[in-house]
């Protein structure tokens, strides 16, 4: 597993604390899911927006659009 080192400001390590206490999970691990899952909402968020273009293209502008759409098949 790769090591790095991360400044934060004084009030977010508190947080960060706080919540390490009170989860009993470690510091390392609570930032590590947070890095996660930041990730993951980028990616989806990346991949939604693609999408959206998509079916904008296509002619579907709403989830009733959408809906319609699938009704029919």
């Amino acid at each position: 597993m790769a090591t790095i080192t991360l400044r934060v400001p004084d009030e977010l390590d508190l947080e960060l604390e706080r919540q390490s206490a009170a989860q009993g999970v470690s510091k390392s691990d609570l930032a590590r899911e947070a890095l996660r899952r930041h990730l993951l909402v980028t990616d989806f968020r990346a991949l939604r927006a693609e999408l959206m273009a998509r079916a904008q293209a296509l002619g579907v502008h709403t989830d009733d659009d959408a809906f319609r759409i699938l009704q029919d098949r």
